[in-house]
């Protein structure tokens, strides 16, 4: 059995790391939520786990990341009425505000992006279930693909 991966950020420069674990994770809009009242922002995902390595097709695992101290969100270019179409995460970036608050940006596929103003950096990326096969590896083109 594969160990689950558990990140937790809390400075702007450890999103980073979380977004390498996000890349290429994939998910229904309908998977991603917004709890006003809780201040959080929820996207559960199938990542791809590249701390696997690069042998073989790898692996995928449902993720949760959990964002807090959210004071709004926005979003653009995606389709908000269609919970069941399907966006890649390309990208997770913080974009420093008032310290120690911000923006944390989510690249989509498609062109699409949330924007996600904190109050902080308030961050929890924790595998839910279980890995399976994946059906490829994703690639990106350039030399080192």
């Amino acid at each position: 059995m594969r160990k689950p991966l558990r990140l937790i950020a809390s400075e702007p420069d450890e999103v980073e790391i979380i977004s390498a674990a996000l890349q290429d994770a994939v998910a229904q809009l309908g998977d991603l939520k917004w709890d006003r009242r809780a201040r959080r922002f929820t996207l559960v995902v199938n990542r791809y786990r590249w701390e696997d390595g690069k042998r073989g097709p790898g692996w995928r695992v449902r993720s949760a990341l959990d964002i807090g101290s959210v004071t709004s969100v926005k979003a653009s270019r995606v389709k908000q009425d269609a919970p069941g179409a399907v966006v890649s995460i390309l990208a997770l970036v913080f974009e420093t505000g008032e310290a120690p608050g911000g923006a944390l940006r989510v690249d989509l596929s498609g062109g699409g992006r949330i924007r996600i103003e904190v109050e902080c950096v308030d961050l929890l990326l924790a595998d839910i279930s279980e890995p399976w096969r994946a059906v490829g590896r994703p690639e990106h083109g350039g030399p080192d693909a």
